[in-house]
């Protein structure tokens, strides 16, 4: 009997463990439970704690409330130019409705799949494929139209579609490769050619603006440069006029008699035959004149005695200088011959000159006169 009791104690423990567990239902944060009472829709058991009837009502379906994101496998579409391309999608979407979203579609996720797929051929069919591959944000744009519009019945909203990957075939990869490397070769060939067309502009400009800065450099240099020997002449000029008037003037204040200018001449032979190229001396004519000119001026100085016929006479010694100039007519005279002599001197002094001396010449001995050659 206490073993009866026993085991009806147990059976009835495990009865009121079961029938707690049927009754008390948690459902977790972001999950909605759909109730159903003998096989009809009863009510909808939000987040936590919930008290059902034990063995009559039961929680079918546990739908997520979240936002969910499904990727759908590769599918070939064709593009309005009959080329097959693969096309990858992801969709974004939320059940906002769990009753609809488990009654009115039995499987809302391959239910979007396909409406994606039907989409996404009806827009690419509509476009070529360079349309196809750059017009990723209006494809995207109309997936999301359709899908929300089909979807809204089912309880589901389609937030974002994104088109993951569109791979053309193999050959038209290549062509597009093609295509490419030669448009960019053509846009580098472009830039190369632009930036040597602008060098050799530059450098143009360049030697144009040194040929021009050198040309007036130089016409500057050159105006600088005659400036400068003008200059230069002038006051050279103006030194010679100078030198020579203060001479002049010297000459003049000194009032030269004959006999200076005949003893100046003297002096001034030496320096004629100076220099070893003088191998031949010519002796001017004029020599002459100017010794009978010193001799004559040397006997008429005053206080000299002269020979004279008869007996001496005392002579009286007055001023050694005469007391009166020359005349004007035999300073000029005695000055053109001193310059003529002074010039003949001069020529004849000049290395390479031949002309022998004739025995004309007053000064020189007709012995000394070399033969003619």
């Amino acid at each position: 009997m206490p073993l009866v009791l026993l085991i009806l104690a147990v059976l009835l423990l495990l009865f009121v463990v079961v029938l707690l567990a049927k009754t008390v239902r948690i459902i977790p944060q972001a999950r909605a439970g759909v109730v159903e009472r003998f096989g009809k829709y009863l009510k909808t058991l939000p987040a936590g704690l919930n008290i059902v009837v034990p063995f009559v009502d039961k929680v079918r379906y546990l739908i997520d409330l979240r936002e969910q994101v499904v990727s759908f496998p590769p599918q070939p579409v064709i593009t309005e130019d009959n080329l097959t391309v693969s096309i990858d999608t992801v969709i974004y979407f939320q059940v906002t409705d769990p009753i609809a979203a488990t009654y009115e579609i039995s499987n809302y996720i391959q239910a979007v799949e396909q409406l994606t797929m039907t989409t996404l051929r009806n827009i690419v069919g509509g476009m070529d494929l360079e349309q196809t591959l750059t017009s990723r944000e209006e494809i995207n744009n109309g997936l999301r139209g359709v899908l929300d519009e089909a979807t809204g019945k089912w309880g589901i909203r389609v937030n974002r579609v994104e088109i993951k990957g569109i791979d053309p075939p193999p050959s038209i990869k290549d062509a597009m490769e093609k295509q490419m490397r030669a448009d960019r070769d053509k846009r580098a060939l472009i830039l190369t050619a632009e930036g040597q067309r602008q060098s050799a502009i530059l450098t143009a400009e360049g030697n144009k603006q040194s040929s021009i800065l050198n040309a007036e450099g130089d016409r500057e240099a050159a105006i600088l440069r005659a400036q400068a020997e003008r200059e230069a002449a002038i006051l050279r000029a103006q030194g010679e006029g100078q030198a020579i008037q203060t001479v002049f003037q010297a000459i003049h204040d000194g009032q030269p008699d004959q006999s200076l200018l005949a003893y100046q001449y003297l002096q001034m032979m030496p320096k004629i035959a100076e220099g070893d190229a003088n191998k031949v001396w010519i002796v001017p004519s004029e020599i002459g004149k100017a010794l009978e000119g010193l001799g004559s001026t040397m006997n008429s100085l005053q206080g000299i005695p002269q020979q004279v016929d008869g007996p001496l006479k005392r002579v009286d010694m007055g001023p050694s200088e005469p007391q009166e100039p020359l005349a004007d007519a035999e300073l000029r005279r005695t000055n053109a011959a001193v310059e003529a002599a002074i010039a003949e001197a001069a020529s004849a002094a000049i290395p390479g000159r031949s002309t022998p001396p004739t025995a004309t010449d007053p000064a020189v001995d007709p012995g000394e006169v070399p033969p003619a050659q």
